[in-house]
């Protein structure tokens, strides 16, 4: 097998749900090597993550979503030793590629997965609003709690959904926190 000098970045799959423990397994096989971090044939193992606001029990919580489930990036030199190493971990299914040697990710690919990441950090969190246009939902808080309405516009940048409501038999529009309401 031909290896090169230069670290690249691949792609494995791993069964969904064990990306952690894969990480973990493979972090602590590359320190166990006893060799200086530029010296190993296995640099680096990534879990391509964002952070997103949810709704958990009425509230705002922040989380962690996996952008790719059932995938974890390695920055390695590809040879038969590191290979073995990757392919030889509990939970590895395969590396992702067509054919007995595996693909390196594109440089543009990475970027776009890392640059996702800077992304999220510059900006914070994203809010993940599950609502629908056109969507009947109930609000639950502030002076139009216990009205029904239908969602007319989602605005993710603010949190916010525009609802339309029925206000003494007129249909109006009311922008309102995604907390403050509910679906059904």
């Amino acid at each position: 097998m031909n290896t090169t000098d230069e670290p690249q970045w691949f792609a494995i799959h791993v069964y969904s749900g064990h990306e952690n423990k894969v990480k973990s397994l493979l972090d602590r096989k590359i320190t166990e090597g006893g060799k200086e971090p530029e010296e190993r044939d296995i640099r680096e193992v990534i879990i391509p993550t964002k952070e997103v606001v949810e709704i958990k029990g009425g509230k705002k919580v922040r989380s962690t979503k996996r952008l790719y489930p059932g995938y974890v990036l390695v920055n390695m030199i590809l040879s038969q030793e590191s290979m073995f190493l990757i392919t030889s971990t509990p939970s590895v299914i395969k590396f992702v590629g067509g054919g007995s040697r595996p693909q390196p990710l594109g440089q543009d690919e990475m970027n776009k997965i890392l640059g996702i990441a800077e992304e999220v950090e510059e900006q914070g969190p994203k809010q993940e609003i599950p609502f629908e246009v056109g969507q009947v939902v109930e609000v639950t808080e502030g002076p139009f709690s216990d009205f029904s309405g239908t969602v007319e516009e989602i605005i993710p940048d603010k949190g916010k959904v525009r609802v339309q409501v029925s206000l003494f038999g007129r249909p109006t529009s009311v922008e309102l926190d995604y907390t403050q309401l509910k679906g059904y």
